[in-house]
């Protein structure tokens, strides 16, 4: 048998944490039933965060008909308690991260799996697609704005590269499973970015994780900009988190959004006692808005609701880019300066 045949020997252990998610836990549990890998060599945890509404039934319907699949309860609500839950259980010698907001290929699982044979490495995981939640024009806003760099950076899985590539992160993640033994579990602290910090520790260990572009994530989008901010907010506020555990930001481009958060609050502040500081605040969310109209008109051009479309992105983008940044700032004034503790039962998760 040659290395590339290898992978089929493996035991994969696929875990996916879940709360409120009934219109999508049925469609990526069919993705995991359809997938070519041999059924006898998986085991499925759905981790579920006390969901209110038929999550658990749909998932219980599922593990009632294939024993590959086993319902978990997680009462902390989290995502990290969920997949350290899912890990301490785990006979797989291969672990795989899947979230139930995407749609996988067939071969998702074997083809990750093959990777890390291929490249001797010790995560692996595909190209995210961003699709919108439903038709609205609402939703297809937040899909391209979430998926464009304007909108969320420059990350390596979002962009549209050819050829596999050594990367500093990628979306869910397929791990060796002595990855955990080796460098521990998930940061239990962390709400949102707990995959950044512990990819992050992994390098930081020596370990190594590949993009493979050919492997395609379909992934949904919030449907409503209430949710999307909530999340983005929670990413922004974890981050200061992330970056004082690993010792270093992961990304310059991070700090953007907070920094004009930071300026244009400043500049209203310092313009009620001096008011030519008010010209520098307006001067600055001109520029901005002038970029969101551009990038805004680029992406609507290629719609047939474009006119509609428009209006919706020069608002999704400040959107996300001022609940990152408020998120951001209260994330250093919350951890780095005034420590306080985290309580998870108090913060209101958005799946």
């Amino acid at each position: 048998m040659t290395k590339q045949e290898n992978h089929i020997k493996h035991k994969v252990t696929i875990i996916i944490p879940c709360r409120n998610e009934e219109k999508f836990i049925g469609m990526v549990l069919d993705n995991v039933i359809a997938q070519d890998y041999p059924k006898e060599l998986l085991e499925i945890f759905v981790v579920d965060g006390e969901s209110e509404d038929r999550t658990k039934e749909i998932i219980q319907d599922y593990a009632d008909k294939y024993p590959f699949i086993k319902y978990l309860p997680n009462p902390e609500r989290v995502v990290p308690f969920a997949l350290n839950k899912a890990i301490k259980m785990a006979t797989g010698s291969v672990i795989v991260r899947m979230d139930a907001h995407a749609v996988y290929p067939e071969d998702y699982v074997s083809e990750l799996v093959k990777g890390l044979e291929k490249y001797d490495c010790d995560n692996t995981g595909g190209a995210w697609i961003t699709k919108p939640a439903n038709d609205s024009v609402k939703a297809i806003a937040i899909a391209e704005a979430t998926s464009h760099p304007f909108g969320i950076g420059n990350a390596y899985y979002r962009l549209d590269i050819k050829n596999p590539r050594q990367v500093d992160t990628v979306p869910f993640g397929c791990y060796k499973r002595k990855v955990f033994d080796r460098i521990g579990l998930f940061d239990e602290e962390l709400v949102r970015n707990q995959d950044d910090e512990f990819n992050a520790r992994l390098i930081k260990n020596g370990g190594s994780i590949f993009l493979l572009p050919h492997v395609k994530i379909l992934y949904f989008a919030r449907e409503t900009f209430n949710k999307m901010a909530k999340m983005f907010y929670q990413y922004g506020l974890y981050k200061p988190l992330v970056n004082l555990k690993i010792g270093t930001p992961a990304t310059l481009r991070q700090f953007v959004p907070p920094l004009f958060v930071l300026y244009s609050a400043i500049s209203i502040l310092a313009g009620i006692f001096h008011h030519p500081f008010f010209y520098a605040f307006f001067t600055g969310i001109i520029f901005y808005f002038l970029a969101s109209i551009m990038v805004s008109i680029g992406i609507a051009l290629n719609n047939k609701n474009s006119v509609a479309l428009f209006f919706h992105l020069i608002w999704t983008f400040p959107v996300i880019h001022f609940s990152y940044g408020f998120g951001y700032l209260s994330g250093i004034f919350r951890f780095l300066l005034f420590q306080r503790p985290i309580h998870h039962s108090k913060i209101e998760i958005n799946r």
